[in-house]
């Protein structure tokens, strides 16, 4: 699966070769290597390195012979970028997605969507006031927050933010998946910056992206019942299937009788559980629970690397013959 998605990049990797100074790594090869770092769980690029050296069924997924020298860790350092500016990852992710979909193991009208936290590769202690700060805030009615005054020395992009009451805020950013709700694949992934209405802003981005054929519906925690949310969703043709506060003022809900009756409700909140699982990957077997990239370009063209081998693993199990 994974030859058959570099193949159709083929014109990417070709546009990226240099035609002067020295041979360059092939990027196609870069690619593999990195994928082995969210599937086999290795922490590092340098232990990477260490472990393609003398593991040669790692030799043999990359490509490189028996007795072929291995690359010095800092190669990702100086090539990342050219990766990123070729926008390899979401190619790369949309290839995959592609076989998925001709396996017929995408549906194309249920979906759900959710965010979670990446921890930044920052501290706390980081933060310093900005020395021009705007005289005019990000909050309500132009007030200053905190993301106006100070920012992170080690990664200005990362903002402190927490998920809840009783949590500590920490430097991080979010990352956003949509899953269709047959098998749980991803067929969007992307990562902001932190803040309260990122995970809704980010989905509305993601939902105009997707393919769709007709009417659908999109599943949701809390976090997405919200108006304005709730009325973008109709307006694309999508019904929402947004989890409801209890009856409260202080949180009303905004679903219509028709919308909170209908008959795929409750199974849409049943398959809320896979963007967990989605999640619960990336973080422990890609190592993404906190991020050693800085920035938010090279976080999100990580997670998009890591969602993509999410999906090469569900869908080996999914495509495997019974014994």
């Amino acid at each position: 699966m994974c030859d058959e998605a570099l193949r159709q990049l083929s014109s990417t990797f070709d546009e990226m070769y240099s035609t002067t100074g020295r041979p360059s790594i092939a990027p196609e090869m870069l690619l593999r290597a990195l994928l082995l770092q969210p599937l086999y769980s290795i922490a590092s690029e340098r232990l990477l390195m260490e472990q393609l050296d003398y593991n040669l069924l790692f030799r043999w997924f990359v490509g490189l012979g028996m007795d072929a020298e291995v690359w010095d860790a800092t190669v990702f350092s100086k090539n990342r970028e050219r990766l990123i500016a070729g926008d390899v990852a979401q190619k790369f992710f949309a290839a995959v997605r592609e076989q998925a979909e001709r396996t017929g193991l995408l549906s194309d009208e249920h979906f759900t969507v959710d965010g979670t936290l990446i921890e930044a590769w920052a501290s706390r202690r980081s933060y310093e006031a900005k020395p021009d700060p705007p005289q005019r805030g990000t909050g309500a009615r132009g007030r200053k927050l905190l993301r106006d005054t100070h920012e992170s020395k080690t990664d200005p992009e990362a903002r402190l933010f927490k998920r809840s009451g009783a949590a500590e805020a920490r430097p991080s950013y979010l990352g956003h998946v949509i899953t269709e709700n047959r098998n749980g694949l991803v067929v969007e992934a992307c990562v902001t910056q932190s803040a309260q209405s990122a995970e809704r802003e980010a989905a509305l981005t993601m939902l105009r992206k997707l393919r769709r054929h007709g009417p659908a519906t999109l599943g949701a925690d809390k976090a997405y019942q919200e108006e304005r949310f709730i009325a973008a969703l109709r307006e694309q043709k999508i019904t929402p299937h947004v989890a409801e506060y209890a009856p409260s003022k202080n949180w009303p809900n905004w679903l219509r009788h028709e919308e909170r009756e209908h008959a795929g409700f409750a199974r849409s909140q049943q398959k809320r559980k896979l963007v967990e699982q989605v999640f619960g990957w990336i973080k422990a077997s890609a190592g993404m629970r906190r991020t050693k990239l800085r920035g938010k370009r090279r976080v999100d063209w990580m997670f998009r690397l890591a969602a993509s081998a999410y999906n090469l693993v569900r869908m080996r199990t999914l495509l495997a013959t019974p014994a």
